[in-house]
């Protein structure tokens, strides 16, 4: 079932009862929806809606830590944007963090309207990503629309190939190089070649 466009999710692992469910209260009081869990373990077998999110993270958890989390999400490629949360935060933890892709990293106490702000932050950027997968996701299908043949000719057409070259290299007639030039700008919404050339660069990654 699709997810309501307008539907945002933020998820808490801390393992303090009495901060989870201030932070809970927190968050919802600013108009998002939370998830809770008490460890890293809980998150990992949750199910975890395809919407825009982010992950408010204790770094020094029970068995595994936040920063171990943190890596397991990166191998599983699990995107979501992480704001570390901690009591004993130092410099060689922040930096580690950071580096392996958090969005943000807050050290108890912490102004509420820092904690707020940074999930606006997280939650817009992974609204940009999400539109991006799926956009890409659509490129992917309409690609997948393509005749063998027409994607022979694609590669061709995007080198910036005449379509009597074209011809010549997959021998075949100029008239059927333009029939299938025509297929493919249509399968592929393309209103022109630069923007088959784009898409072709994006297809590549």
């Amino acid at each position: 079932m699709k997810e309501p466009a307008n539907r945002s999710l933020v998820f808490v692992v801390d393992d303090d009862p009495s901060f989870r469910r201030s932070t809970e209260f927190l968050i919802e009081s600013a108009g998002y929806e939370v998830q809770a869990f008490s460890s890293a373990e809980e998150f990992l077998v949750s199910r975890r809606p395809d919407v825009p999110s982010c992950l408010i993270l204790d770094v020094r958890l029970p068995h595994l830590s936040g920063l171990d989390l943190q890596q397991r999400l990166f191998k599983a490629g699990v995107q979501i944007p992480i704001i570390f949360i901690t009591g004993h935060g130092d410099i060689p933890m922040t930096v580690q963090a950071m580096k392996a892709g958090a969005a943000e990293f807050l050290t108890k106490p912490f102004r509420e309207q820092e904690l707020l702000d940074a999930i606006r932050r997280a939650i817009d950027a992974d609204r940009a990503a999400c539109m991006r997968r799926a956009a890409l996701a659509d490129l992917g299908r309409q690609y997948g629309s393509l005749t063998p043949r027409e994607r022979e000719v694609m590669r061709l057409v995007v080198r910036g190939m005449p379509n009597k070259l074209i011809a010549s290299e997959l021998g075949t007639t100029e008239k059927t190089v333009k029939v299938h030039r025509g297929h493919i700008m249509q399968k592929m919404a393309a209103k022109s070649l630069a923007e088959l050339v784009l898409m072709s660069e994006r297809l590549r990654g």
